[in-house]
């Protein structure tokens, strides 16, 4: 496994996003627990869980606390996020108000049975909150030393400089979907990679079932997500794996968090720490074959 750096510390260069393995089609906590443990005993050191991963209407925090007993004791950084809501219907709602994050990161600290959590980030923006004020509940909680280090999820450039100007060098890591199907946050990430700031890219595989070798239809001037199952063929690993590769030659402030719900699958992306794309095949992997620094 290699290193890479997330604030002042240093973390496993591929991490867990463990939602799957409480929202809708979750295993039985038997896999679960195993699908977590498993990423520890493959160097994974970054996991990350939110209180609004549960069953829609259920008590949140279930993925909290199987994360917390899956990894009792071990010397890891688990990352939680405060914001959002699974309300019966199954929709996904925000909350940014201040006082509803600070009651949900207390909720996070007893269910991860922790002093200080190690991580926490702000779910998403809430259109009905003032941005400054949702950021601010994260200084208070920095402050009082009921979280370590912060970051942002889900969240623009604009938004992005407003957080550092809000917490400084607190302000450790931006969460947002980026994988070979969805790209819009290149923008976020050279502004992450500018300020030093760890780049978690949420849902990193999509676009790599073996459905999508042709692509999407009306993508234009993206690579054809076949590339991606070529040179995996050619270098004897899964799609998946050349997926997070390419994640991570992006920048080096990139940690992918992939979701798993069986032990092999997050083995097998851990082994992407250890992929060294070459430029002829990253050129491969490239819409008209330009790299994230070759763009204005």
């Amino acid at each position: 496994m290699r290193y890479r750096t997330l604030g002042d510390l240093k973390v496993s260069a591929v991490g867990l996003g463990a939602m799957p393995l409480s929202i809708e089609g979750r295993p039985d906590e038997e896999r679960a627990l195993a699908t977590v443990r498993a990423a520890l005993d493959a160097g994974v050191t970054l996991f990350d869980t939110a209180d609004s991963y549960h069953l829609p209407g259920a008590e949140p925090g279930h993925n909290e606390r199987l994360v917390a007993c899956a990894l009792a004791g071990a010397d890891v950084l688990i990352a939680t996020k405060g914001g959002r809501g699974r309300p019966a219907d199954g929709s996904w709602t925000v909350n940014g108000d201040p006082r509803h994050l600070k009651r949900a990161a207390e909720g996070s600290l007893k269910r991860l049975g922790v002093e200080a959590i190690g991580l926490y980030q702000l779910h998403k923006p809430d259109p009905a909150v003032p941005f400054e004020a949702s950021v601010g509940a994260l200084r208070e909680l920095l402050d009082e030393g009921k979280i370590r280090l912060a970051g942002v999820s889900n969240t623009d450039v604009d938004q992005i400089r407003v957080a550092h100007g809000i917490l400084g060098d607190r302000l450790v890591s931006v969460q947002n979907r980026y994988s070979p199907e969805v790209r819009d946050s290149e923008a976020e990430l050279r502004l992450c990679t500018e300020l030093g700031l760890a780049f978690l890219p949420w849902s990193p595989l999509g676009g790599l079932s073996r459905s999508s070798l042709d692509g999407p239809s009306g993508l234009t001037g993206s690579v054809r997500f076949g590339a991606f199952h070529e040179i995996a063929a050619e270098r004897g690993v899964s799609p998946q794996q050349v997926g997070l590769a390419w994640l991570l030659a992006k920048s080096p402030t990139v940690l992918p968090i992939p979701g798993a719900s069986r032990p092999e699958t997050i083995r097998d992306s851990a082994g992407a720490a250890e992929l060294i794309l070459s430029g002829r095949e990253l050129a491969q992997l490239e819409p008209l074959g330009q790299g994230l620094s070759d763009r204005p």
